[in-house]
């Protein structure tokens, strides 16, 4: 089930012209991980929220879904 982390990533990484696979060797994660957080709605580690939002400058409130700024 998507929510708002699932569409805050995929929508983050298209600004940055960045693909599933860029974005899982970034983390260096499997591309399957990015596809289960934007398709399936699937949380990650708090880390790797925090180094996501580092990432694309956005707050973890945001990132979330609990912001719109």
């Amino acid at each position: 089930m998507k929510n708002k982390f699932s569409t805050r990533i995929k929508e983050l990484r298209s600004e940055k012209s960045l693909s599933r696979a860029e974005l899982a060797n970034f983390f260096n994660l499997k591309q399957n991980a990015v596809y289960e957080w934007e398709m399936r709605g699937k949380q990650t580690d708090y880390d790797t929220l925090i180094k996501i939002a580092d990432l694309f400058d956005v707050s973890l409130d945001y990132l979330l879904g609990r912001s719109d700024y």
